[in-house]
């Protein structure tokens, strides 16, 4: 069992920009040095369509986060901050969501956050978050579009998303961007 490769799922970028966000990711899926999966989904709306969540990271493992995210927003009535924190604590101290490796990327209108299963919520001082292997390279490329162009949210993950792909080996040009 431990010999067996670890499947990675790899960027994700989101953008937050005069008032609209867009968040994004590529498709590829790969164990080890093959290429599983090309067109692999890893962005959703959440909440009657108002928040945005990717996942890097084991795949199986974020859509039990995913689900786990989706209830504390009922819980919390739609408050990103308050189930993000409430996530976070629960990955870190349940026994069994301990073992889940992944990252997840969260949004609305208003707040960008990266929850991670060592307890950590963070939120981005650039209306800029990435995560995945491609995550630092589109992290780049956002940050250069935003401060000198005039691009959309939607049309700076898209370009991130491309100039990610164009470095990672982990990450394709089947991108999945959707935006609020």
């Amino acid at each position: 069992m431990g010999n067996i490769e670890k499947i990675r799922s790899t960027t994700v970028v989101g953008i937050k920009k005069n008032g609209k966000v867009a968040l994004g990711s590529d498709g590829q899926v790969t164990q080890g040095h093959t290429i599983m999966k090309h067109k692999t989904r890893k962005v959703r709306k959440l909440y009657n369509d108002k928040i945005m969540i990717g996942f890097a990271g084991a795949t199986a493992d974020a859509f039990a986060l995913f689900e786990k995210f989706e209830g504390k927003l009922e819980q919390y009535n739609g408050d990103v901050r308050r189930a993000a924190i409430e996530l976070a604590t629960l990955w870190r101290t349940d026994k069994y969501l301990r073992r889940l490796e992944a990252l997840l990327a969260v949004m609305d209108k208003e707040t960008l956050l990266i929850i991670s299963g060592t307890g950590d919520v963070i939120e981005p001082d650039d209306d800029i978050l990435a995560i995945g292997s491609g995550g630092p390279y589109a992290t780049a490329a956002a940050r250069a579009l935003m401060k000198y162009s005039d691009l959309s949210a939607k049309e700076v993950v898209e370009e991130s998303l491309r100039i990610a792909s164009e470095i990672c080996i982990y990450t394709n040009n089947n991108f999945s961007i959707i935006e609020l």
